[in-house]
């Protein structure tokens, strides 16, 4: 036997690099203005315009390369990093034709890392911003007479780079805690507070699209529902606080008794639903028997007085009890209310 200490599971989701598609277009089409408005505005010799000019040309066509379901049909990470790091090479090349270090348009370099900080993570960002130091010595000893390891340059270097390391820098921590407010946003309107399990909606929507992949690949899963006995004569007799302790109590035992490809959910006061993929009946029989089991086993410390817990479950499985998620949730509510009737005390005559 156990005693309960709360211990709220947590859920997290993993970053959505679609959201940064249009973001990253933008980037690019405006690198792209700002090169085009310099040529205008500079009348640069021709010597110069056309090799710049075959540059854009071909960095239209990568951005629309890019942009084409066909050749990238889904956002990741390698393909953000190809992107930000062809525009890295693109605003070299367009330096190097427009006055290397001295041209108006080596703060270009900024695009990209602030592109990488947002979408590459930290050490990815750093990396990138040592190639531009590294474009920018080349840049730097392509120029007659000028030497790259004095002390001349190595003031230079430090006023004009230094920017880039502290963009790179407050970039990636800025992003870092919009994400981290972003999830708990997210989790705050699809988990349950007090237990961390889904909510309601979000379980309904999980359920509907685990069936749809469950009935695809004619694969069993079965669903629990399962309800605390007696929670109304616990928040009765030692108040809600009490009640709120039981909950938590049974989420924690579910959640022990649950692989991590299991979904939980509370759905209300004291009544959980769990899926459970890929299991027929028989195998999630075991694991009703162990949340039970888990339950009466763990008790419950309020103000030095141990309280036992107890639930009732109901199971309905796919495609066995049916092929409506919606059908097969109804079923497991109406096993699991017909087993609290059944196991209920009868009163003596």
């Amino acid at each position: 036997m156990s005693v309960f200490t709360e211990e709220r599971p947590r859920q997290g989701s993993p970053l959505n690099l679609r959201r940064f598609v249009r973001s990253t277009s933008a980037v690019e089409t405006l690198c792209l203005l700002l090169v085009a408005l310099v040529l205008i505005w500079s009348q640069a010799p021709s010597e110069q315009t056309w090799p710049v000019v075959g540059l854009m040309a071909a960095f239209t066509v990568m951005i629309i390369l890019f942009r084409a379901r066909r050749f990238f049909p889904q956002q990741t990470q390698l393909k953000l990093a190809v992107e930000s790091w062809t525009m890295m090479l693109f605003i070299t090349g367009v330096l190097w034709f427009t006055g290397k270090n001295s041209s108006p348009l080596l703060n270009l370099y900024l695009l990209p890392i602030i592109l990488s900080a947002l979408t590459l993570g930290r050490a990815l960002t750093l990396i990138q911003v040592g190639a531009i130091c590294l474009c920018h010595m080349i840049m730097a000893h392509a120029v007659p007479d000028y030497d790259v390891i004095s002390l001349r340059y190595a003031a230079q270097a430090v006023g004009m780079l230094a920017p880039y390391f502290l963009v790179a820098y407050l970039t990636t921590a800025l992003s870092q805690d919009v994400t981290d407010a972003r999830e708990h946003l997210e989790n705050l309107t699809q988990t349950d507070e007090l237990t961390g399990f889904l909510n309601l909606r979000a379980f309904s929507e999980t359920l509907q699209k685990q069936h749809a992949q469950f009935e695809q690949q004619n694969q069993p899963y079965t669903l629990l529902s399962i309800d605390i006995d007696r929670l109304k004569s616990i928040n009765e007799a030692y108040g809600y606080e009490a009640g709120n302790g039981a909950i938590a109590l049974v989420a924690q035992c579910i959640d022990r008794c649950v692989r991590g490809a299991d979904v939980s959910a509370r759905l209300s006061a004291g009544e959980f639903a769990v899926l459970l993929p890929m299991s027929p009946a028989e195998a999630a029989d075991v694991v009703q028997k162990r949340i039970r089991n888990t339950v009466y086993n763990t008790t419950l410390d309020v103000r030095s007085r141990m309280i036992r817990c107890t639930v009732s479950v109901g199971m309905a499985s796919f495609p066995k009890d049916g092929r409506d998620p919606r059908e097969l949730m109804k079923l497991a509510d109406r096993r699991m209310r017909r087993d609290k009737e059944l196991r209920r005390p009868v009163n003596p005559a």
